[in-house]
């Protein structure tokens, strides 16, 4: 049986995994795009069983506890945003969510208080007006990124797509607001068609694509440094209450 064992440094949530990087972690064992739910929080630093299921999909456990389950997909994405790097950066500046908001500060892919090359410290933030609800953000992985292939591990594109998709989802394009909410990934669906090298200059646009009751939805895509498609994302959030959240309920 393998297992899995998530290290502190991939954390969202101060004690529990951050979803996109436990996603593709899982989703390794499937080929093509893949669909990723969260069952329960992802414990740190504590060893996980991978076990392949009669009905093909693959489930992360803790015990008997099913902390994830993954199952192959079809994922077309109907709308696709796209943005330069240079206007990643700019909207980056105008992300909605400061530093002094953020309720997850040490999330390793969008944690303000992550060191640069430790998280990947994705800040996104909406496109001009004129693009409403599209938000970019600028990526250049960092080294130690890299799978043996020398290309940029899966698990950290499944990390990319994940982040981004939280942002955009409290975004009300009509109104401009944006509330922050202490949300969770649900599930999530990724199709990777190339993976970035480290240090290229890639962007991440993101918009939502609706909402129901406590769910919310949106999609991702990754562009490479020559504006070519990557890979896209398909997210569920899940509205919580702060304590679950933290993992403190």
């Amino acid at each position: 049986m393998q297992t899995l064992t998530i290290p502190r440094r991939f954390r969202g949530p101060p004690n529990s995994g951050n979803g996109g990087y436990v996603c593709g972690m899982l989703a390794r064992q499937i080929a093509g795009a893949a669909e990723v739910t969260l069952r329960a929080p992802p414990p740190l630093e504590t060893e996980l069983d991978i076990v392949e299921l009669e009905t093909g999909e693959w489930e992360l456990r803790q015990g008997t506890a099913a902390i994830a389950i993954g199952r192959a997909v079809t994922l077309d994405v109907s709308r696709l945003e796209c943005a330069t790097y240079a206007e990643a950066v700019e909207a980056a500046k105008r992300t909605p969510l400061k530093p002094h908001d953020h309720l997850l500060p040490m999330c390793f892919v969008c944690g303000p208080e992550r060191a640069p090359g430790d998280g990947l410290r994705l800040f996104a933030g909406p496109l001009p007006q004129g693009r409403s609800g599209v938000f970019a953000v600028p990526w250049r992985p960092a080294p130690s990124l890299a799978a043996d292939d020398g290309l940029v591990a899966p698990e950290f594109v499944w990390s990319a797509l994940d982040c981004p998709t939280g942002y955009v989802s409290q975004f009300d394009p009509e109104t401009g607001n944006f509330t922050v909410l202490p949300i969770l990934l649900g599930r999530l669906s990724v199709r990777i068609d190339r993976r970035p090298r480290p240090g290229e200059r890639c962007v991440v646009t993101s918009w939502k694509i609706g909402s129901e009751g406590r769910r919310l939805v949106a999609e991702a895509a990754l562009f490479g440094e020559e504006e070519n498609l990557l890979a896209v994302g398909r997210a569920i959030w899940i509205v919580v209450d702060r304590q679950v959240q933290l993992g403190m309920k």
